[in-house]
Formats: structure tokens, C-alpha cells, sequence
């Protein structure tokens, strides 16, 4: 029995009990909240629901608590229930119903963690959007983990998932790349707003040898030419980098096409005319502090020329228009301020602000031999995704971006992540799905085969706490995606890395010498085969690979 069927069985015999003592049964919720204790000497499983319905019901909390355990505990498949503090209940699992996690798991395989219930929800989720001025620096590396991490925890919970770049390509920081390169093409030193690196060096050198008399054209054709390739070039070098790092998107939506496809003149129509946008000193603002931010924006400035966040409010109208029902925006440490201002962009337009959450990121800091690496060879001034995955691999450098809550800022270790040791934690659990996998080939060797018939023999305490933490997986993954924090699959991952080596201590799985394999043998298989199937499919989660050998 996995805590989501304990929740839902729970919920169904607290709904007997309240109907029994002639209260309202409509207060009960249609799961409970089940929680493991943190001694096991409390049960497999703990509720506070007692606590919850008590005044609501009318009922001193423990009173209720006590009608809940007597009934629990008289349920099938739950062995005994107490009352405990002032209205929780403890729960202990009967060791055949806990068990069946392990037929759950054996029986779903891949799909073991996936779920529907956000079926309702197709959402846009952009993320990394770097600009294509230069390579992807560190935070947006953190992202380009993250998100598709978080990507594919919510479609494992039933999600329509899109995930979008935003390429910005219209604005002053690509005229800037543009003669940037032009500069370098002439031998001559980058503009002092401009940038600088061996990639600008490159870039200039193919477009000079794709189009060769590019230096001899008039300014303006030379510009655009460095501009339109550069852009180009880079942003081929950019997908690249992710494609390579496991991160792909299903769309990638040029900032341009928002002002070329009349979108942006649309939208501002739109707001004139229902009055969200007024004119003052010149310029049109958006009246944001209507909806929450502190401060109206300008959308068009003085000089009539958009300012950025026309595009911004244009772009959340295609996202609409294109059918999703939630956008998720993945933003750097320095765009708080666009929590509301994009919230308050839906609004103006006659929308649900709820329909737009913005998630923001905070720093990665490198660090090797105790000390911070600053400075990459290849963009000149930031560390990149290319430097960190040459550093220590695409499996480890992934890992440890998603594993931290995306609100602290991190501190990589690349001489702890090149070791292959415990204090890894990437190779710690990859280690345990190897180890696993070994132990199924060896099993195989043996003629021995897992098998589910006598789990009841499962009954010790360190095959009691594997069963539990299998049975934690699909709560840790629903609660990942409602939360957006998909490092809870990796400490998860960590925890039943941990609970199987605890395990394989204590247990012996194969038989040895001239020992006869039995029942528990081909129960214990069966529980590691479980144990595999579940780290296979976090890692996946969180695009990590579970070798079968290290």
C-alpha cells in the first residue's frame, strides 16, 4: 500500500466514522495527509486529520482521533492505530498490505511515479532565454537543469508541457554584439559596451570567411550582415550546448516576431482602449499599480520607440493565443521585479493573473581547490555550461544544479563531484542502480528469479524501511511538481540510495556456497528489482542516467 492508497483508504473510513456520529461528512477531504514519523517507535504513518475536522465538526480533537484509530485500525491491512499528543493518530501498516508496494512498482515499471492528477494544465514553460550574444553562462546552465527537470516532473503527473525558449533578438544588446564582432573582423578592440571572448574571435572569423567581402560593404550593410549571421551562429553554438547537456525545447519564439507579426500594436490597442494604458509626459504607461506592482511602467517610451515590456506583455498574449491555460516563466536572481509586473501585464489584459507564475533562480559560484573559479577562456568574463560540463560531465553537472532548492544560492565543488566516492552524491546513487543492476545479473547466473509470491517474509526492519521509502516515491514526485522544486527527487533519490546500502548490509539477497536458494531469496530479488526500477526512474526524472556498470 503506497501513502496515496493509505491517504484515499483513510479518507474513505474517516468518512464512516463522521456519517456514524451523525456529523457532516461533506468537511472530510477526499484524501488525507499521511506523513512518516520521524521514529519509526510512531508508525509506518502518521495524520493530523483529527486535528483538522475536530472544532469544525464540533469534536475535542482527541476524542476524534480516538473514534479514527479504532476504526483504522480494525481496517484491513493496517495492523494497529493509536492516539497520540493531542488528536494525531499513528498508523502501522500490516506487512502484507505494506508490501504490495513492491507488486505496484514491478507491475507499472517505467510508469511507476506518474500520475494525472494536473491533467487540466497545458503549460508553457520558459526557461534559460539566454540572449544570443554569447555562450550560456552559469545561472542560465542551473536553469537549463532545472527546468527540464521540473518539465519532466510535471508531465509525469499528467501535465501538457511545452517547453519555449525566447530568443531576444531585437533590442540595443544585439546592435552591441553585432559591432562587436565587426570590431574583432577589423583587428580592432571590442566597443567599450560591447563584448569580448575567443567565441567573439570565432564568430567574426566564420562570417568573414562565409561572406568575404563583408568588410567592404557600406556600415550599415556591415553591421546587419555581423548582426543577422553573428546571431545566427550563436544561437546554433547555444542549442547546441543544450542539446548536448539533455536540455531540448519543443519551441523556440523569436522576441522580433512579436513586433514583426503586429502582436505588440495589437495588444496596445487593446489596453488603450480599455483604459489600462494612459499617456503621460510623452510616453504610454501601463497602469500595473492597479493590479499589485509598485510602480506604472512605461510601454511606449517618448520617443516612440517599445520599451521592453511591450514585448513582454505581447508575448504572454501569444502564449494565450497559442492555447496555454498556465505560463511558467524560470527568471534569473535579478528579475523579482518581474513577478508582478508580468502578473499585473495578464491582468491589464482582461486575464487571470494566476495563469502566470514566475519562478526566480538564485547564484551558482564554481569552486575548485577551496577556492572560487572565476573566469572562463572562453566568454572571457563568465564560467559557461560548456566549461562546467568539461569540468566534470553532463551527468554530474546536472545533478548537482537540480539537487538545491532553486531559492539559495550554490556553491559547485568540482574536485567533490570528479570523485567516485560516497561524499558524491551523483555517484552515490548511481552507484546503488549499478550495484543493483550487478546483483540482477548475478542472480540471473544463478538461475534465480525475483518473485512476489512470499513478500510476507520481507519482515525485518531494514526491508520494513526500503518498502517504505519505494512507497514514498510517487507522494515525492507529486509534491515536486506542486511545488516546482524538482531537487526533491534528488534527495529522494540520495535517501533510497542510503536506505538500499543499509539494506544490502543487513540482508543477504543471493544464496551462498552451497546454500539452496528459498522464498526469501526470490522475495529479497523482487525487492531490489523494485529498489532498481525506482532509482531508474528518478533519475530519469531529472535527466540522469542510471548506468547499469561503473
Amino acid at each position: 500500500m503506497t501513502p496515496a492508497d493509505l491517504a484515499v483508504l483513510l479518507s474513505t473510513v474517516t468518512r464512516g466514522v463522521v456519517a456514524d456520529h451523525g456529523l457532516d461528512t461533506s468537511l472530510v477531504p477526499d484524501s488525507i495527509v499521511v506523513e512518516r514519523p520521524r521514529s519509526a517507535d510512531h508508525g509506518d504513518y502518521a495524520t493530523n486529520i483529527a486535528l483538522q475536522l475536530g472544532k469544525r465538526l464540533g469534536v475535542v480533537p482527541r476524542d476524534l482521533a480516538g473514534w479514527l484509530a479504532e476504526a483504522f485500525a480494525a481496517t484491513e491491512g493496517i495492523e494497529k492505530a493509536e492516539v497520540a499528543g493531542p488528536g494525531f493518530v499513528n498508523v502501522w501498516l500490516a506487512a502484507a498490505a505494506q508490501n504490495t508496494v513492491i507488486t505496484a512498482v514491478l507491475e507499472q515499471g517505467e510508469n511507476y511515479g506518474r500520475g494525472d492528477e494536473i491533467a487540466d494544465k497545458v503549460i508553457n514553460l520558459e526557461f534559460v532565454s539566454a540572449n544570443p550574444t554569447g555562450p550560456i553562462h552559469l545561472g542560465g546552465t542551473r536553469w537549463a537543469a532545472v527546468g527540464d527537470a521540473l518539465g519532466r516532473v510535471l508531465a509525469a503527473r499528467g501535465a501538457q508541457v511545452t517547453r519555449e525558449y525566447y530568443f531576444n533578438d531585437h533590442g540595443s544588446q544585439i546592435d552591441r554584439f553585432a559591432r562587436s564582432l565587426e570590431a574583432s573582423a577589423q583587428g580592432l578592440p571590442a566597443p567599450e559596451d560591447g563584448y569580448a571572448g575567443e567565441y567573439i574571435v570565432d564568430i567574426a572569423k566564420q562570417i568573414v570567411a562565409k561572406a568575404p567581402g563583408v568588410l567592404d560593404l557600406t556600415e550599415a550593410e556591415r553591421v546587419e550582415t555581423f548582426r543577422a549571421q553573428g546571431v545566427e551562429l550563436m544561437f546554433d553554438h547555444i542549442k547546441t550546448s543544450l542539446h548536448e547537456f539533455g536540455t531540448d525545447f519543443d519551441v523556440y519564439t523569436h522576441e522580433d516576431s512579436m513586433f514583426t507579426s503586429g502582436l505588440v500594436d495589437r495588444c496596445i490597442t487593446e489596453l488603450k482602449a480599455n483604459g489600462n494604458l494612459y499617456e503621460a509626459d510623452g510616453a504610454w504607461w501601463l497602469r500595473t499599480t492597479n493590479y499589485g506592482d509598485d510602480k506604472d511602467r512605461v510601454v511606449i517610451k517618448s520617443d516612440g520607440e517599445a520599451a521592453y515590456i511591450a514585448g513582454d506583455i505581447a508575448y504572454y498574449q501569444d502564449k494565450r493565443d497559442r492555447g496555454f491555460n498556465l505560463c511558467i516563466y524560470m527568471l534569473g536572481a535579478d528579475h523579482h521585479g518581474y513577478i508582478k509586473r508580468l502578473k499585473a501585464a495578464a491582468a491589464s489584459l482582461g486575464d487571470d493573473p494566476e495563469t502566470v507564475e514566475v519562478l526566480i533562480g538564485q547564484m551558482v559560484n564554481l569552486v575548485k581547490d577551496g577556492k572560487p573559479v572565476r573566469m572562463s577562456k572562453r566568454a572571457g568574463t563568465v564560467i559557461t555550461l560548456d566549461d562546467l560540463v568539461d569540468a566534470v560531465g553532463v551527468d554530474a553537472a546536472r545533478y548537482a544544479l537540480i539537487r538545491s532548492s532553486i531559492d539559495v544560492n550554490i556553491d559547485i565543488d568540482l574536485d567533490l563531484l570528479a570523485k567516485q566516492s560516497n561524499d558524491n552524491p551523483v555517484y552515490y546513487v548511481q552507484y546503488a542502480h549499478a550495484r543493483l543492476s550487478a546483483l540482477g545479473r548475478n542472480a540471473t547466473e544463478l538461475g534465480l528469479t525475483a518473485s512476489t509470491e512470499h513478500l510476507e517474509l520481507l519482515d525485518s526492519d531494514p526491508e520494513a524501511d526500503l518498502i517504505k521509502t519505494i512507497g514514498d516515491f510517487d507522494e515525492v514526485v507529486t509534491t515536486a511538481a506542486t511545488l516546482r522544486e524538482p531537487h526533491r527527487v534528488c534527495r529522494y533519490l540520495e535517501t533510497l540510495a542510503g536506505t538500499y546500502h543499509r539494506f544490502y548490509a543487513h540482508c543477504r539477497v543471493l544464496p551462498q556456497g552451497d546454500e539452496e536458494a528459498g522464498d526469501i531469496h526470490r522475495a529479497r530479488l523482487a525487492l531490489c528489482a523494485a529498489s532498481r526500477q525506482v532509482l531508474a526512474n528518478g533519475l530519469a526524472l531529472v535527466g540522469v542516467t542510471a548506468p547499469e556498470r561503473m
